[in-house]
């Protein structure tokens, strides 16, 4: 009698991604839909990851992106030698009814636990209506483009300050080539005043006023 072969990892991985039935065990009243959460993906996995021998993993850490911090979040499978991991990304919602700061954090952390789940173990959530609602809810807190009034402000101040650092320097700076250095500086890219959102716009003049207090100095 033959013995069974053992299964690599990725062909374990395999048969549990082919295996795992993911419910959305959650309910939304408002909206009346039911949908996955984190948790119901990770019960859902595990076991399956006992079955096959192999251990799931979840970690958050908060980074930062340009002005924006972000819950990343990490999902990991292992069999204690080869591993396979998968990231997902949630940014907070500046403020949301009903719900404290760790409150606001926790939801991105669920959210950004849900999509590294759905990368790792491939689960299509893009018809989710959850997946929906907190994108609508993020995009609703995005920044927004500046007005002509605030770019023309920005562009005079820049100006200004460019022959401020042209008279302390003895080189002529263009206002170009001062907001080319700040945008760079800033958002390690060189972009169009005109074409700032209103948190970058806030970024760019706090840099300007710390430029102009260091040269006013000299």
């Amino acid at each position: 009698m033959s013995e069974e072969k053992e299964l690599s990892f990725y062909e374990k991985l395999s048969a549990l991604i082919t295996e795992l039935k993911a419910p959305k065990g959650q309910r939304n009243n408002f909206g009346k839909y039911n949908y996955r959460s984190a948790e119901d993906i990770l019960e859902a996995v595990k076991p399956l990851a006992n079955k096959y021998g192999l251990v799931p993993m979840l970690t958050d850490e908060i980074v930062q992106v340009g002005d924006r911090y972000y819950v990343k979040a990490k999902a990991v499978i292992t069999d204690g030698i080869n591993t396979e991991k998968a990231s997902g990304f949630a940014r907070e919602p500046e403020s949301k009814k009903g719900m404290d700061e760790s409150q606001i954090t926790g939801t991105a952390s669920s959210y950004a636990r849900k999509y590294a789940m759905n990368g790792l173990y491939q689960i299509d959530d893009t018809k989710d209506a959850d997946t929906d609602e907190y994108k609508q809810q993020v995009d609703s807190a995005k920044p927004k483009k500046i007005t002509k009034t605030q770019a023309k402000a920005l562009q005079t101040r820049v100006d200004k300050l460019a022959e401020l650092v042209s008279s302390k320097t003895e080189k002529h700076i263009t206002g170009v080539q001062m907001a080319e250095k700040i945008t760079d500086t800033k958002f390690l890219q060189v972009i169009p005043l005109a074409e700032l959102d209103t948190e970058q716009f806030l970024t760019a003049t706090r840099y300007a006023d710390e430029l102009e207090k260091a040269y006013s100095k000299k």
